[in-house]
């Protein structure tokens, strides 16, 4: 088999960098008004869950289904997660700098109310790294996905950690390194996430959301 025949692990590595290039840009299209990023997000995972499943077809089609068909639950929950976020993120900024300005017991009080805003900040993470993907496979309540996202990232942490270095190494590459790597930005990124995540769902017992039998036709 030559290395330049569609099966070879060289075509395929190149299939999928393309496939990563074209799904990164739709990404970051339909991201735009940001608050769309929650639906993009979810379509973008709908399509390299499939990859990673080895139940891919045609992207484009494939996309656009996923964002129209999870864009209100979708957008729901970035939406929830975006104000946790902001929350999260002002509440940090100001407890570290009452905690500079302090000392003494204050200072101790502060400390503590630090390390809180760290590990919810943590459990923030997990959840955003769980909660799009789970949208993307199977069908659930809003609560029930964000509950069930922190389970799955705690249970299998492993895999949290190893999504979160995937997308760090990406932001540092891109910011620090080599810019043009931004081509293939969020779209390698849950690429190979979905390598991972695939497992995780499989060992989770997770059914996918069923195909729409008909072109126009979408699951409720």
């Amino acid at each position: 088999m030559g290395i330049f025949s569609y099966d070879s692990k060289f075509s395929q590595v190149l299939l999928r960098a393309s496939q990563s290039c074209m799904l990164n840009a739709m990404w970051f299209a339909c991201s735009l008004p940001v608050i769309t990023i929650g639906a993009s997000t979810t379509a973008l995972y709908s399509v390299t869950l499939r990859i990673a499943d080895d139940r891919d077809g045609e992207l484009t089609k494939q996309f656009f289904r996923a964002f129209r068909d999870n864009f209100a639950q979708a957008t729901r929950l970035w939406l929830i997660m975006l104000g946790a976020g902001i929350v999260l993120g002002t509440d940090g900024y100001i407890t570290s700098r009452m905690r500079a300005a302090s000392t003494g017991v204050p200072a101790v009080l502060w400390t503590l109310n630090l390390a809180l805003i760290i590990v919810l900040g943590i459990i923030w993470v997990i959840v955003m790294e769980y909660v799009f993907p789970l949208t993307a496979y199977v069908s659930n309540t809003d609560m029930e996905m964000l509950k069930n996202s922190f389970l799955i990232g705690i249970r299998y942490l492993f895999c949290s950690i190893m999504i979160f270095v995937i997308y760090f190494s990406m932001f540092f590459l891109v910011v620090a390194v080599f810019t043009p790597m931004i081509i293939f930005g969020v779209g390698l990124c849950a690429l190979l996430s979905s390598y991972l995540l695939i497992r995780v769902l499989r060992l989770c017992a997770c059914s996918p959301n069923a195909e729409p039998e008909e072109e126009g036709t979408a699951e409720e």
